[in-house]
């Protein structure tokens, strides 16, 4: 995985909520490119999957709170005036 592609992961990963164990996971294959040591085929894997999950299930915690649609009942519909001459 290029470095780049990594950190585009991890600032992403960074506006989420991440449980311990995710925040290690992530912080160490930040910590091994750092030291140019490669990442292996299964910590990518874990890492593009850990990013596809959060992005879907979990909503941005910087984001502001947005509600869903609302399920009122329409406006009435209000008649035309009649034209007057």
């Amino acid at each position: 995985m290029k470095k780049d592609r990594l950190e585009w992961i991890a600032s992403g990963l960074n506006r989420y909520v991440l449980t311990k164990a995710e925040d290690h996971f992530l912080r160490t294959a930040l910590e091994d490119s750092a030291e140019n040591r490669p990442i292996t085929d299964l910590q990518e894997e874990r890492l593009e999957t850990l990013y596809k999950q959060k992005s879907r299930l979990i909503p941005n915690k910087t984001a502001p709170f947005v509600p869903g649609p609302s399920r009122k009942a329409s406006p009435l519909k209000v008649r035309p005036k009649p034209f007057k001459r």
